[in-house]
């Protein structure tokens, strides 16, 4: 694991440990209150800059087809906007044809309600009366307590929708101004030569491009297995709940099995028998075991090799801090810190941390392994440069060296 960034020769060694330690964890605490009340702001930013990131390669191409910046950057917006559109329509159809069938699930969900007060009835002596009130009770609780949760899920989905109007207007001057940041980095980091600097920025770029390009192809794959898998069951609106679980990728770990539950529900209101429900959650659970062993890393490959330990934790915390937003954002700022982590000689062993342990451990022995090699051959080269090398005299061709006659 090759170190590029340097620490400063002047770091005073003399502070004591607590001390360290004490303003790591202010540090820590400003930053956490920062990103959270700022949350309605930093959150547009963080996803245009994915975004920007994303689109740069059109931008780019566009413009090598003499093609001006401003009309590349329009026409890469534009691009993305109409794509946004498109999949907006596809749902909405989508959801339309589903709302048709709502009175029909509804009738069959009232008789399978039926029948569970019949079974009550008969198997546990539970009369018809007290079940009724039982589900009554639990139902208002459950409203009661999930109030609460869609009060601020609302809040917070309506502050990201009025913020996230900007988006578009933030991806532009991005892309328009994108030399102009780097120039800013250059100068802002002054202690670090512009070579590695250089080297730094081209990582973090890597990383966010092979994920977002990468993830868009297993959601495509993904929806598709999904798809397959649902129209053998015979789901109804099976390439609907497909690709819907197939977006909730988005969510790493959890979000296959989030979009199965719906699938389920509906097959077990709408079909004979509740084993195609238990086939529904087979099936999503088999998608998923495909995609995180062989899918996502074959397609987004090791660039982004955090351990789901760490994963796991980061969907938690940003969970916690900025909602569905955080979940989103939380493997793609996860990857970047390791980058970060393992360029910077003071941080590596954190972004030894996150890494997968089987590649890092190979990383490992290999650059321990490149460490031994120069010092071998500084060893041997004296001995290769000068065994039986003729010398060379000022008054004439070179000799050969000659045998001893004793």
């Amino acid at each position: 694991m090759n170190s590029t960034l340097r620490p400063h020769p002047n770091k005073d060694k003399d502070t004591p440990l607590y001390l360290k330690l004490a303003s790591i964890l202010v540090a820590l605490i400003a930053i956490v209150y920062i990103l959270f009340s700022l949350r309605e702001t930093i959150i547009p930013l963080a996803f245009s800059v994915l975004l920007a990131i994303l689109l740069h390669p059109v931008c780019v191409w566009l413009e090598r087809h003499r093609v001006p910046r401003i009309g590349a950057i329009l026409l890469s917006i534009l691009s993305l906007f109409v794509v946004l559109v498109v999949l907006g329509y596809v749902v909405s159809l989508q959801i339309g044809s589903f709302a048709e069938e709502l009175p029909r699930i509804t009738e069959k969900a009232e008789a399978i309600l039926d029948q569970t007060f019949t079974m009550g009835e008969r198997y546990f002596n539970i009369s018809r009366t007290q079940q009724v009130s039982e589900a009554k009770k639990y139902l208002i609780n459950a409203l009661s307590e999930g109030r609460a949760v869609l009060l601020s899920t609302l809040v917070t989905t309506t502050g990201a929708l009025s913020t996230s109007i900007l988006i578009p207007l933030y991806i532009f001057f991005f892309l328009l101004y994108r030399d102009f940041f780097r120039r800013f980095v250059h100068k802002a980091i002054t202690n670090v030569p512009d070579e590695s600097l250089n080297i730094l920025l081209k990582k973090i770029y890597d990383v966010i491009q092979s994920y977002l390009s990468g993830l868009f192809l297993v959601i495509l794959i993904v929806g598709v297995l999904n798809s397959i898998g649902l129209l053998i069951l015979g789901i109804p609106h099976a390439i609907f709940f497909g690709f819907l679980a197939g977006f909730l990728i988005l969510i790493p770990y959890i979000g296959i099995l989030i979009g199965s539950v719906l699938p389920a529900l509906l097959a077990i209101v709408t079909m004979d028998s509740p084993w195609y429900a238990v086939g529904v959650v087979g099936v999503m659970g088999f998608v998923q075991f495909l995609e995180g062993n062989f899918i996502t890393p074959n397609i987004v490959g090791s660039k982004v090799s955090v351990n789901p330990l760490a994963a796991i934790i980061a969907l938690f915390l940003g969970g916690q801090l900025w909602g569905l937003s955080g979940l989103i954002l939380a493997l793609p700022v996860t990857a970047i810190l390791k980058v970060v982590f393992d360029t910077i000689p003071s941080m590596e062993p954190y972004g030894f941390l996150l890494g997968e342990p089987v590649h890092e451990v190979i990383a490992d022995k290999a650059s321990a392994v490149k460490e031994e090699i120069p010092e071998k051959e500084f060893k041997k080269k004296p001995y290769r440069r000068y065994r039986n090398k003729p010398r060379n005299r000022p008054d004439g061709p070179r000799v050969p060296p000659q045998s001893n006659p004793d």
